[in-house]
């Protein structure tokens, strides 16, 4: 997945600049530590345009969830052919499309998790928008499995076990030549796709 936080949004629309600016601060900083005048600052918007697009930092956390939910689940989708991933196939190309996720220099963890982690118990719909994510995730994963009576239980198995992959990464250092996070993903995948 290509980032760029230093990519120039000042030929967009201002709703665009204020959502992609958001987007890039959301997930480096963490929303709660970001503030609406910080995106208003880098977005290059009056406050007043910034309120006529989004009359709420919280109806900015949903733009960016359902925008960042769009743009991974592309990147993810589109790694897993570029892995070798195709139906049926089974579940090790995961481990190379998460790695590169990982080694990505801006990788923060999966903006989901943390999403529910800072504002799960205060907003009740980042925990929905942030479910269906999963469950998107879910069914990408159950297309590389083959069709039986455990394809699903062992879709949700792996996911649960790359979301652990994804926590694990963030406390790893990122010149680690062999990542544990990766490693230990490649075991329980291989154990699941023998069961």
């Amino acid at each position: 997945m290509s980032y760029d936080t230093n990519t120039d949004f000042s030929n967009l629309p201002a709703k665009d600049r204020i959502l992609l600016t958001a987007h890039d601060l959301f997930y480096r900083d963490g929303i709660r530590a970001t503030g609406i005048d910080k995106v208003i600052a880098e977005s290059g918007v009056t406050k007043v345009t910034f309120y006529r697009h989004f009359p709420s930092k919280n109806d900015l956390i949903r733009a960016f969830l359902e925008y960042r939910h769009r743009r991974w689940m592309d990147w993810f989708v589109d790694a897993i052919k570029r892995h070798g991933g195709k139906p049926g196939g089974g579940l090790m190309p995961l481990v190379p499309v998460l790695e590169e996720w990982f080694c990505n220099p801006i990788y923060r963890g999966c903006a989901f998790i943390n999403a529910v982690a800072e504002l799960g118990g205060v907003l009740p719909d980042v925990v929905e928008i942030c479910s269906m994510h999963k469950q998107d995730m879910v069914r990408t994963i159950a297309g590389l499995l083959p069709e039986n009576e455990s394809r699903q239980r062992l879709a949700y198995a792996a996911a649960t076990a790359i979301d652990g992959a994804i926590v694990r990464a963030q406390l790893e250092s990122k010149t680690a030549d062999k990542r544990e996070s990766l490693q230990s993903l490649s075991v329980l995948l291989a154990a699941l796709e023998r069961t």
